[in-house]
């Protein structure tokens, strides 16, 4: 009987956690949660599982083969943390010295680590603030290379992708930087596109044109590079106060789509001639202009949250860019969203965690859930019942009854 029980229990877990989280915004790297199942009616409260310390950081957790993995500060130490899904206890840690003095500018965010790992081919893959780019074993934590790079003004905030075999990051300083592919297993520099500095935007892999490439904000630019080669394929012109391009771009079946504060979201389409590239702006919105916030396509709906009137949440057709609806203003200073079926989930920076139903007529709040005692800046992680959230200092597993 006790056997069985504890086969049952197995099994539940085995199934809540049977959806990947590998990387920055999910298994597609866009936002959307493909494994979550909704609640026939939204609960009162959520139920908090566990909740653990795992130190400094707006990293955000990944989960991959039934393991949770975070990256954090602790001390003057950067720590990367295996650990189970049913009670957040470690199965393996490393830590490694990194100093770093944050740019004044900057120092309400902390020293913690910003850039959120990415988990492939049984690696896991750090980007530390100061520039620290590490691979360990996935299983065991055994380190297996590592190399070391400046960082922006601001720190190190990108998060690495994985694709064919190859690590990807846009690694180095303001005045000497480049987007760069290692070989995952070795390290090895693989080629390298040195045309601009890098700023915090995260790159997406995406196939276009007949193309496979590299869509990323650089320090001055909107960049399309070759996934196999490095080579530049195309570049728009973009700046934004202080050198912030922050915004992952989004993919609405061939057309981009981008933003940065002060500037209007924008779709843009790529249009080749022979092995030449251009681009078209084919759309662009004044009401959806996004700071730290990014975009997500949810069917045929974009959703993204402005920065105007404080915090406003934005409803837009990504074909044609059209505004269809606009919350109320004072929302959150920044969010993150992620779509999950018929809904989508907004978690704030004040800790909020707000449902809302997807539509293209308004802005239908169904819940707003406390999850957190300080902000929460990190990516939330959304797998079947369960919500990993990380704030200040800790993560935490809430349960949707």
């Amino acid at each position: 009987m006790l056997f069985r029980h504890a086969v049952c229990l197995a099994g539940l877990v085995a199934a809540a956690w049977a959806e990947d989280w590998p990387q920055w915004r999910g298994p597609h790297r866009d936002g959307v949660a493909t494994g979550f199942i909704e609640p026939k009616t939204w609960p009162e409260k959520l139920q908090l599982k566990w909740k653990v310390e795992v130190g400094e950081g707006h990293s955000s957790p990944v989960v991959a083969d039934g393991r949770i993995y975070m990256h954090t500060r602790q001390g003057e130490r950067e720590v990367v943390s295996c650990l189970r899904p049913e009670d957040g206890t470690p199965i393996w840690q490393q830590a490694y010295t990194a100093p770093y003095t944050m740019n004044p500018a900057a120092a309400g965010h902390g020293k913690g680590v910003k850039s959120t790992p990415v988990v492939a081919g049984g690696r896991i893959y750090t980007f530390g603030i100061n520039g620290t780019l590490s691979c360990f074993d996935a299983k065991t934590g055994k380190p297996q290379w590592r190399k070391e790079f400046g960082s922006p003004d601001f720190g190190v905030a990108m998060s690495p992708v994985v694709d064919g075999g190859l690590v990807i990051a846009h690694v180095g300083n303001n005045k000497q930087g480049a987007l760069t592919a290692f070989d995952g297993a070795t390290g090895a520099q693989k080629w390298s596109w040195a045309g601009d500095g890098p700023a915090y935007a995260s790159p997406i892999v995406v196939e276009l044109g007949g193309t496979r490439q590299v869509v990323t904000q650089s320090r001055s630019n909107i960049v399309g590079v070759s996934a196999d080669t490095g080579e530049l394929l195309w570049r728009i012109p973009y700046t934004t106060d202080y050198d912030q391009n922050i915004v992952t771009p989004a993919l609405y079946h061939d057309t981009l789509i981008f933003s940065g504060i002060g500037n209007p979201a924008i779709g843009v389409k790529l249009l080749k001639r022979g092995s030449a590239w251009a681009t078209e702006t084919v759309w662009q919105n004044k009401d959806l202009s996004m700071y730290m916030s990014s975009p997500v396509v949810s069917g045929d709906l974009l959703f993204g949250l402005s920065t105007r009137k404080r915090g406003q949440l934005v409803c837009l057709n990504p074909a044609t860019g059209a505004t269809l609806w606009k919350s109320e203003g004072r929302l959150a200073d920044s969010a993150a969203i992620v779509s999950a079926g018929s809904v989508l989930l907004l978690l704030t920076t004040d800790a909020d965690l707000i449902v809302f139903r997807r539509s293209d007529k308004a802005f239908e709040q169904l819940r707003k859930y406390s999850v957190a005692s300080s902000p929460t800046w990190a990516h939330p992680v959304i797998l079947g019942h369960g919500i990993l959230i990380k704030d200040g200092t800790t993560l935490a597993l809430w349960d949707i009854p």
